[in-house]
């Protein structure tokens, strides 16, 4: 094919068309934005959201009533001092004279206050054999864990002195101090090895040094650009670490992805015969409409997680969205301007064996593999269809019996930490846990008797209801009439029986005690209680998210494809994909069907917060693949072909760049599959099966054989909604012959 003037429209065509233009302008103002962005986000500085604002309900309302009276909680560390050896126990010697070791050894290190000893406080176990001393760190409980080291060297050296004893130190401060020691360098770790397995990968897929770095390049600048937009938006919008990881992954698919679907269209058509700037208004107008079309499919499945009503999931929600709005736009603005500046030099560095073998392809060469597939797939559409969607209705249906939990200590980390084993051990000698219930008591006068009596109530009813066996520790705030009750629960780490008894505290004990006091505020909260708070309102989420993102996805996928078919069956295919990555999960994580293959043994359980999370962004990724391939297939259609021939024509020439952008989301995202935190590994596991499902079996079987069995019906739009605004594909089609009809094929009129 010669070079052909084709004229262009739309906002993506328009865009790469400027850019092409004015390549060092467009080039500039992106750097300077990236610059910008960095810069006034370093100097703002980033608000992370805060432990009170992590939930509503009675967890939200106890940290504002703490909040408000001034109170600063201190972080509280315990030592457990422990015989393993049934004849000596707290009453001895030995083991007296160890417990005043220990608190002579953490009061010389003047980083802590209140040290009490288990004789006075009566924190000895039942079998008399275990005994706490407690403390609190001096300083502001955040930055505990900053502060911790030379009180975990004061007890470690205690323990030298006595070996014939356990002595073992947990609380916040030393349970996240141990955290970023163990983890913190696993996270920076599985970050950095994204970029250059990306780069590897688009290596292959390119055999050009050149061009493998410009998806890289974008992607890696939208972040930064990003990173620094997260400081200014958290004055907003407070963020968190998590959110910032899961910008990272969420940027680094999508800014790799759009990259390469606007580069290899550009390519393609050069390999066709076109002219460089021929080349690069068509990709724009083709593969750049197909990103702004699934950048803001993306944005708006993104935006879901703002309807949690929870603060880390709207971080989350907002950091990606941002990210994928950031990557969008450079995507069809830079990237134009760098491939129009560097023109033929894009395939400079070549691999000789992989540059060779790319250059003998032709334009329209495809992939040989998805050729085959295709051949036998639209030979039996049908076929094709039920063994298809069998098999991952099938993977899905252990999804059925899905149970979520906030996992344990023990489960979201195993044996892999020695506190796990503290954590346990606390547990085993006191049952409760080292993390008690805490009800919040807000009184017009703290010190009346009415609130007194009805203090000392709970107290007893807390421990005769079953709920708690004690000690229920009152600490009061006369000044502020504030009072903090420390209930140990019943149930301990075992999260189910833990739940039960804090119920039975909010439900039984509080009505019939405080709630009798006029005037009287006892919100309950806690590690247990935020747990289930976070249960119920993310439960309460789920239907209204799950609307949101659906029906506006269904309406955006409406408005550009002009076709009430290819809407309905986008949501289907990219519902049963998610559906699958499910029932994976739970296989793995719950039933532990291959588990051992991923470090997964004895969760038991998929983390809360992941089903939810694992659906939008999900949703929103499938998108690319999708509004890649269709786009495709509608062109060819548009062109002239038979709706047969387009979708082999479509699925064939997208094979070769879905691969690549499949794989390179699969690697990244297993990465996070590698790390020891079990809700890390979940969510990498899921993200990376999903997209692996996703880009095969739904894009390379399920998409092209239902398609085939519609037929024309793919193009099907009610006259009613005739009068949508036009967002069609923004390339006129060329004029060539009227094909041959297939049989049972209605061409439109």
């Amino acid at each position: 094919m010669g070079n052909t003037e084709v004229r262009v429209r739309g906002l993506a065509a328009r865009a790469g068309g400027w850019s092409a233009r004015h390549r060092w302008a467009a080039v500039g103002i992106w750097v300077l934005f990236v610059v910008l962005a960095m810069g006034l986000g370093s100097a703002a500085g980033r608000v992370d959201v805060s432990e009170g604002d992590q939930l509503k309900g009675e967890t939200h309302t106890a940290a504002q009533i703490i909040d408000d009276a001034g109170i600063k909680e201190p972080a509280a560390e315990t030592v457990l001092i422990r015989s393993e050896d049934s004849g000596v126990t707290a009453t001895g010697g030995a083991f007296r004279a160890a417990v005043a070791d220990v608190v002579a050894a953490v009061e010389g290190t003047g980083k802590a206050t209140g040290v009490t000893s288990p004789y006075t406080t009566h924190t000895i176990s039942r079998d008399g054999r275990s005994a706490l001393v407690q403390f609190d760190l001096r300083g502001d409980a955040e930055t505990a864990a900053d502060r911790i080291q030379p009180v975990l060297d004061a007890v470690a050296g205690v323990q030298k002195k006595h070996g014939s004893l356990r002595i073992e130190e947990i609380g916040g401060a030393s349970m996240q101090k141990q955290y970023q020691d163990a983890f913190g360098d696993d996270f920076r770790q599985a970050e950095y090895s994204a970029v250059p397995v990306a780069l590897g990968i688009l290596l292959i897929a390119f055999g050009a040094l050149v061009a493998a770095l410009l998806p890289v390049a974008l992607a890696v600048t939208a972040i930064m650009a990003t990173m620094g937009l997260m400081g200014l938006v958290s004055h907003l919008q407070p963020m968190s670490d998590t959110a910032n990881s899961v910008m990272l992954l969420v940027g680094m698919a999508v800014g790799v992805d759009y990259c390469l679907f606007y580069l290899r269209r550009e390519r393609e058509e050069r390999k066709a015969g076109r002219d460089a700037g021929t080349a690069l208004r068509i990709a724009a107008a083709t593969s750049g409409r197909a990103i702004v079309v699934s950048g803001v499919t993306v944005c708006v499945a993104m935006a879901g997680m703002l309807f949690t009503g929870l603060a880390e999931f709207e971080a989350m929600g907002l950091a990606s969205l941002m990210v994928v709005a950031v990557a969008m736009v450079g995507s069809v603005t830079v990237l134009p301007a760098l491939l129009s500046l560097l023109g033929e030099r894009v395939e400079k560095g070549r691999i000789p064996f992989l540059g060779r073998r790319r250059r003998r392809q032709g334009a329209d060469s495809g992939s040989r593999f998805w050729t085959a597939v295709l051949r036998a797939v639209l030979a039996r559409p049908l076929v094709s269809v039920v063994v298809a969607a069998g098999a991952l209705l099938a993977i899905a249906a252990p999804a059925l019996g899905m149970k979520t939990q906030q996992l344990t200590l023990d489960q979201e980390f195993g044996d892999s930490l020695p506190i796990v084993q503290t954590y346990n051990h606390v547990n085993d000698a006191f049952p409760g846990g080292n993390e008690p219930a805490q009800v919040v008591v807000k009184a017009d006068d703290i010190g009346s008797p009415a609130v007194r009596r009805a203090l000392a109530d709970f107290k007893k009813e807390a421990v005769a209801s079953g709920a708690s066996r004690g000690p229920v520790d009152v600490k009061l705030y006369g000044a502020q009439n504030v009072a903090l009750v420390s209930v140990p629960l019943v149930g301990g780490s075992d999260m189910d029986k833990a739940t039960r008894s804090l119920e039975k505290l909010r439900d039984e004990v509080r009505p019939a005690t405080l709630g009798k006091a006029a005037g009287v505020r006892a919100p309950i909260t806690g590690q247990v209680a935020g747990n289930h708070d976070f249960n119920d309102q993310l439960m309460g989420s789920v239907l209204p998210v799950f609307a949101f993102v659906v029906v506006f996805a269904f309406l955006l996928m409406l408005l550009s494809f002009r076709s009430l078919t290819i809407a309905l069956t986008s949501i289907v295919l990219n519902l049963l994909s998610v559906a699958a990555a499910y029932g994976v999960l739970v296989a793995v994580f719950q039933h532990g069907w291959g588990a051992s293959l991923v470090g997964a043994e004895g969760v038991g359980a998929i983390v809360t917060w992941l089903p939810l999370f694992l659906f939008v962004i999900l949703f929103g990724l499938s998108m690319d693949y999708h509004v890649f391939v269709v786009s495709r297939i509608r062109e060819a259609r548009m062109r002239g072909r038979t709706t047969r021939e387009a979708i082999r024509h479509g699925v064939v020439t997208t094979a070769g760049v879905v691969t690549s952008a499949a794989v390179i989301m699969v690697a990244v995202f297993a990465i996070f599959g590698t790390l020891s935190m079990q809700s890390m590994k979940q969510m990498g596991v899921g993200l990376a099966v999903a997209v692996l499902i996703d880009a095969t079996v739904i894009r390379g079987v399920l998409l092209p054989a239902v398609m085939a069995l519609l037929g024309e019906r793919n193009w099907y739009l009610p006259k009613w909604l005739h009068r949508l605004p036009d967002l069609t594909h923004d390339e006129a089609p060329a004029p060539v012959a009227a094909p041959v009809p297939e049989r049972g094929e209605r061409l439109p009129v």
